[in-house]
């Protein structure tokens, strides 16, 4: 499948079958998130990866949705603002950017395996830092579950470019 398949195929899944992702998609999807851009190389992120079962009711508190936990695997991508780069005009920190950009490639590469996620950020950050125990120096950014669709996508509803992209000068 061609890059532009991909993008038009890749659909927030919100339904998942319980069968286990294979430790060789699991681990194409993780590289892929490694192998992203990010300010100077920097790769201020970290990824934690969960499994589900036995854990539905905490994995509950950092996102209250039950289809969250119906998939084998939730991932949570967190920022490393110590190790990020900063804008030296205004002091910046990418940390947050660059973990997002690491998300996006895997939610790609995951849908490229067959495999569905959501990118979910409506997570409760208290929660998610004391259910993975996450230390102090570490941010939650956004969690997916991760695993094989149970539904099917629906139209996607996208603003057209020319309301989104101007030339030269806004």
């Amino acid at each position: 499948m061609n890059f532009q398949d991909l993008i038009r195929r890749r659909y927030s899944v919100r339904a998942y079958d319980p069968r286990p992702v294979e430790e060789e998609k699991l681990a194409r999807v993780l590289e892929a998130a490694c192998l992203a851009p990010s300010a100077c190389n920097r790769q201020p992120f970290r990824i934690v990866v969960v499994p589900t079962r036995g854990r539905e009711e905490e994995l509950g508190r950092v996102y209250g949705r039950p289809w969250f936990v119906q998939a084998p695997l939730v991932l949570a991508v967190c920022a490393l603002p110590a190790e990020s780069w900063r804008r030296r005009h205004d002091g910046w920190c990418s940390a947050e950017v660059d973990a997002t950009i690491a998300l996006d490639h895997l939610i790609l590469a995951a849908a490229d395996e067959g495999l569905g996620t959501c990118w979910i950020a409506a997570f409760d950050p208290k929660a998610a830092s004391e259910v993975l125990n996450l230390p102090s120096e570490l941010v939650p950014v956004a969690f997916t579950p991760l695993g094989y669709p149970a539904d099917s996508p629906g139209p996607k509803k996208r603003r057209p470019p020319a309301e989104l992209i101007r030339r030269g000068r806004f």
